[in-house]
């Protein structure tokens, strides 16, 4: 009798092991969304190449969802900037700040470009901020900008 119960004991802690979903308790609801939102560093360009250009920006900790969008709109027209780039980061609660980061592919050599910057939530939902038109020049093939971090200025000496 006490070695079926033995059996039973260890089958019963092994299923509940089994079918336990850690990552379900793990899931937090949104963070509270802050009551306003600024770029407070950039937008910039990070690094450009003849045909990609990484723009870079920081904002105050939108809250939320813990999933963002990063969102820049561009073209070579400062009135239309009708192409988009995205990329998806996650927040950090812990942080005062975001960092956001987008890479634009597909652009043409020695070509101007304009854009401007915003984050969304998840669901689409707009953070509320959005940066003024800005532009850079991509340079020619097989030449690069790097303007992140910055560079220091040789002093004299």
């Amino acid at each position: 009798m006490k070695r079926l119960l033995l059996k039973l004991a260890i089958t019963a802690t092994v299923c509940t092991l089994l079918s336990s979903n850690p990552t379900a308790a793990q899931v937090l609801p949104p963070a509270k969304k802050a009551e306003h939102v600024d770029i407070t560093k950039g937008p910039a360009l990070e690094l450009a190449r003849d045909d990609f250009a990484i723009i870079r920006w920081t904002t105050n900790n939108p809250g939320g969802t813990d999933v963002h969008f990063a969102v820049v709109q561009y073209g070579t027209d400062p009135e239309d900037l009708s192409q988009i780039a995205k990329s998806q980061i996650r927040l950090n609660r812990g942080h005062p700040e975001t960092i956001f980061r987008v890479r634009m592919s597909g652009l043409k050599p020695r070509t101007t470009y304009y854009y401007k910057v915003t984050s969304t939530e998840s669901t689409g939902k707009s953070d509320g901020v959005e940066s003024p038109v800005k532009q850079f020049t991509t340079p020619a093939p097989g030449e690069r900008i790097v303007a992140y971090p910055p560079q220091p200025v040789p002093q004299p000496k």
